[in-house]
C-alpha cells in the first residue's frame, strides 16, 4: 500500500513541536531561580524529574499495552494537551521547587504518550525504510529539545514566561496536527487486550535484545550530554574569561545539529547496515567523552565549540537506529509496548548518568565529570556484539 506523501512530514512537524516541551525549562533555569527563589544547580533536579516522570509514564502506557490497543494518534493528542497545560502551569505565580518538580514529573509523564507513540505511529506506517523515517522523526525529537534554546538565545529581552506560553502553544498544535491528519497506518495490528506479560515476553527475541543493551548504552550518555551542554559550555567561558560567545544559541547549535545527524544516519544505514551504522557513532560519541577533558583547557575557542558540535552529531545519531532495531525485532501486535518499554528502561538510566555528572562536576574535577558517561558507549557496544544478530545460540 502507497503511503500519502503528507504523512511522513506531518508526523516529523508534529514531533517537533510536541517535543520542545523536554527541556523547556532549562532554557529559562536562571529565570526559574530568580522568579521563585531557589538555586539555579537545581537544574539536574528539574531535568531529572522529567526523566522521572517518562520513566513512570512509559511503564504505565506498556503495562496496559495504551499504544496498541487505543489509536495512537488519539493517543498523541491527548498526551500532547496535557503535557502543554502541565508545562503552562509553570508560569503560575507561587510556584516553588518543590512544585515545579512536580509539574515536569507530570509533563515528563505525558512526554512518554509523545516520543515512543510517534515511532509507533511511524513504524505502523513505513515497514520498509524505517531507518530513513525514524531517523527523521527522531531528527524532529533533537531539533524540538534544542529550540527553548534557540528561542531564549535569539530573544534575550524576551520574558520567560512568553516562551513557555509558546512551546505549550506549539505542543498543542502539533498534537491537533497529528490526529486531524494521519490516521491508524495500514501495518497497524491493534492489541485486543490488556497484556500484562508483553513487556517481559518481547525481551525473549536475541536480537531484540541486542538492539535494547545497545540502545541503554546510548542513553547513558545522552540525555546528560544535552542536559549539561550550557553548563559545559558556562564552565569553558569561567576557565577562560578573555573568549565570549552566546551560550543559548550554541547550546541549540550543539544540541541541534543531532537532528541533522539523525537524518543522514538513516541514510547511512541503507549501505553500512543499522546496526554497524549505530555502533560507529556509538564508538566516536564514546571517544568524545574520554577526550573531553583535552578540550576544556583548549585556549581556542573555536577549536572547543567544533569539538562540542561534533560531539552532538554522534551523541544522537545512532538514536533512531536503535529504535530501528528494537521496531523491526518486535511482534507487530506489541510493537508499541516494545518501543515503549524500552524507552522506560532508557531513561531510567538517564537519571543515575545525570545525577552522576552533577555530583562529579560538584564534588570532583568538572573536566573530568563527562568521562564517565563514555561507559554507555563501552556497555552498549559490548550488548550490542555479544547479543549478536545471528544464529549462534548465545
Amino acid at each position: 500500500m502507497k503511503v500519502a506523501k503528507h504523512i511522513l512530514p506531518i508526523i516529523v512537524i508534529s514531533q517537533f513541536c510536541c517535543t520542545s516541551l523536554w527541556f523547556a525549562s532549562n532554557s529559562v533555569m536562571n529565570e526559574l531561580a530568580e522568579a521563585f527563589n531557589f538555586e539555579s544547580s537545581a537544574l539536574s533536579d528539574l531535568t531529572s524529574a522529567v526523566q522521572f516522570g517518562f520513566i513512570a509514564g512509559t511503564l504505565v502506557f506498556a503495562l496496559f499495552t495504551i499504544a496498541d490497543r487505543f489509536s495512537p494518534s488519539l493517543v498523541f493528542l491527548l498526551s500532547a494537551l496535557a503535557g502543554a497545560a502541565l508545562n503552562l502551569c509553570t508560569i503560575i505565580e507561587g510556584n516553588t521547587l518543590t512544585s515545579l518538580l512536580f509539574l515536569r514529573f507530570g509533563m515528563g509523564f505525558f512526554l512518554a504518550g509523545i516520543y515512543p507513540v510517534g515511532m509507533k505511529i511511524a513504524s505502523d506506517y513505513f515497514d520498509k525504510g524505517l531507518g530513513k523515517s525514524l531517523g527523521l522523526l527522531v531528527g524532529a525529537l533533537v531539533l524540538g529539545t534544542a529550540l527553548p534554546h534557540l528561542i531564549k538565545g535569539s530573544f534575550e529581552d524576551l520574558p520567560w514566561r512568553l516562551i513557555l506560553i509558546f512551546i505549550s502553544v506549539l505542543a498543542t498544535f502539533g498534537g491537533a496536527l497529528i490526529y486531524l491528519f494521519v490516521p491508524n497506518g495500514p501495518h497497524r495490528k491493534a492489541g485486543q487486550k490488556t497484556d500484562l506479560t508483553a513487556i517481559f515476553t518481547v525481551f525473549k527475541n536475541r536480537k531484540f535484545r541486542a538492539a535494547a543493551f545497545g540502545y541503554f548504552g546510548h542513553m547513558w550518555e545522552l540525555y546528560a550530554f544535552w542536559a549539561f551542554v550550557p553548563v559545559m559550555l558556562a564552565y569553558y567561558l569561567n576557565l577562560h574569561p578573555e573568549m565570549n560567545f552566546n551560550i543559548s544559541n550554541f547550546s541549540f547549535i550543539i544540541i541541534g545539529v543531532g537532528g541533522v545527524s539523525c537524518a543522514i544516519g538513516g541514510l547511512i544505514s541503507g549501505r553500512l547496515g543499522t546496526r554497524n551504522t549505530a555502533a560507529i557513532a556509538l564508538s566516536l560519541s564514546g571517544l568524545c567523552c574520554f577526550l573531553s577533558p583535552v578540550f576544556f583547557f583548549q585556549n581556542s575557542s573555536f577549536v572547543f565549540l567544533l569539538f562540542m558540535i561534533f560531539w552532538g552529531i554522534m551523541v544522537v545519531a545512532d538514536s533512531p537506529l536503535f529504535s530501528t532495531l528494537v521496531a523491526q525485532n518486535a511482534p507487530a501486535e506489541s510493537r508499541g509496548t516494545a518501543l515503549t518499554i524500552v524507552n522506560c528502561l532508557g531513561f531510567a538510566i538517564t537519571i543515575f548518568s545525570i545525577q552522576l555528572v552533577a555530583y562529579l562536576g560538584e564534588n570532583w574535577n568538572f573536566e573530568y565529570a563527562y568521562v564517565v558517561l563514555g561507559l554507555g558507549a563501552i556497555m552498549g557496544l559490548i550488548g550490542l556484539f555479544s547479543t549478536a544478530f545471528n544464529t549462534r545460540k548465545i
